[in-house]
């Protein structure tokens, strides 16, 4: 059955439930259908030239309101040449099938939060405003050269740019996989084509000679500001994000097991990530919970924020602001951890593992067998170290002139491994 509509991806999605429809045809333009395929959450564009339907994009990888823009260059270049191949993303510029790529990010469940703003920010504040309008045709090494590279080199970091191009390259090449378009005109293309400079990572902020001084400052916030200090000492303590280590929340730690879960959803990764905890670790922790609860509340989060929620990204960068003074932020504590667990002995794939970068197959397997007690060993020999130069007096509670934490309600029972669990229908 065909039925006449006015063509929206909501009302695509409304008639693709009912299966005796095949086709949609648009009320906004008699030349324009859409034909459901076997797996209904798919279509295809199809334009109607001389007399016949041929097919011109898919659905929804191009969506309705692009679909409606590309149709009158798809009838132009069928009534020049009807024997015109059409099928495709009936594009013309670079900033239409950016327009696709952005909302196939922001839909992406692969992609972090942060990952689709990041990917939106580039496409809205540089590949738009500075190649959006060139013509697909147009876009080769020397003209990505004049109205992008070499101009974003000059006003943003060269780390930056290769990020930009990045997103452009995966933009083509999706479309490319799609069949989106006929070719890639930038297959191939690197960042060294245009910038001849190495790009050399940041340079640390924090080394071993600053980690006594570091402790005073974090275990001084502790004190004050429980939830800052313990956010910056966690992240000291285990070389981990800050997004990881915000979302963090108890029933994700067990102190009977000695173990700190971190959920695929909450890792860079995409992969659980999980963490044994030392002695120290377990005393930290049991002391900040101490002090949550002497406030009258049952923690479900580490670090609450607004709504019952952990506290955001840009709360989080508050805190660092403000603890490193424009010095030093939170990746530097990161950089300092994976720094002395090199200086400390420990083998590089645990110090991958506990970063939890990406590994290939092979290095997974090949330490798969002793990596938790590797692991273990690597952090107890940190967590050690430091203790020497005042973390012990922060997780013992016996910073000098303040408050012993024996003072403090008895600690809260260990959790189980239960506590790993989700709680049932929702609740944190």
């Amino acid at each position: 059955m065909t039925l006449t509509v006015a063509m929206s991806d909501a009302e695509i999605r409304r008639q693709a439930a009912r299966p005796e429809v095949g086709r949609l045809r648009a009320a906004q333009h008699p030349a324009l259908r859409l034909r459901f395929l076997e797996e209904r959450t798919r279509g295809s564009w199809d334009v109607r030239a001389a007399g016949e339907w041929k097919r011109f994009a898919g659905w929804p990888e191009l969506n309705t309101k692009a679909a409606l823009a590309v149709l009158p260059e798809v009838l132009a270049r069928l009534a020049a040449d009807p024997e015109a191949v059409v099928g495709r993303g009936g594009w013309s510029t670079v900033g239409e099938l950016l327009e696709w790529y952005r909302e196939r990010a922001a839909r992406d469940r692969a992609l972090s939060a942060k990952r689709k703003t990041g990917i939106r920010s580039m496409i809205d504040c540089h590949l738009m405003p500075r190649i959006g309008e060139m013509r697909l045709a147009e876009l080769n090494r020397q003209s990505l050269d004049g109205a992008l590279m070499w101009p974003l080199q000059e006003s943003v970091s060269l780390i930056y740019v290769r990020q930009i191009l990045r997103v452009l390259a995966v933009a083509f090449r999706q479309a490319l996989r799609l069949e989106m378009i006929d070719q890639n005109p930038i297959d191939g293309v690197k960042f060294s084509d245009f910038v001849q400079t190495k790009v050399k990572p940041r340079a640390a902020r924090l080394h071993g000679m600053d980690v006594e001084s570091l402790l005073v400052t974090l275990g001084a916030r502790f004190e004050a500001a429980p939830a800052e200090g313990m956010l910056a000492l966690l992240m000291l303590a285990h070389g981990t994000r800050i997004g990881e280590t915000r979302q963090a929340r108890w029933r994700h730690i067990s102190l009977s097991e000695r173990v700190w879960l971190i959920p695929a959803e909450n890792t860079k990764t995409r992969t659980e990530h999980m963490l044994p905890l030392t002695e120290q670790a377990c005393a930290l922790l049991r002391r900040y919970r101490e002090i949550q609860q002497a406030r009258g509340k049952e923690p479900a989060i580490l670090f609450p924020g607004r709504s019952g929620q952990p506290i955001s990204e840009k709360a989080a960068s508050a805190i660092f602001a403000g603890l490193g003074g424009g010095q030093w932020s939170s990746h530097d504590l990161r950089k300092l951890a994976r720094t002395g667990w090199a200086e400390l002995g420990v083998d590089y794939l645990i110090g991958e593992m506990l970063l939890n970068h990406t590994m290939s197959s092979i290095a997974q397997a090949y330490i798969q067998t002793s990596a938790d007690a590797l692991k273990r060993e690597a952090l107890e020999k940190w967590h050690g170290w430091l203790d020497e130069r005042g973390f012990g007096a922060i997780h013992c509670g016996t910073v000098a002139g303040l408050t012993d934490s024996a003072e403090l309600p008895e600690a809260a029972p260990a959790l189980t491994p239960s506590a790993f669990l989700e709680s049932p229908k929702g609740r944190p």
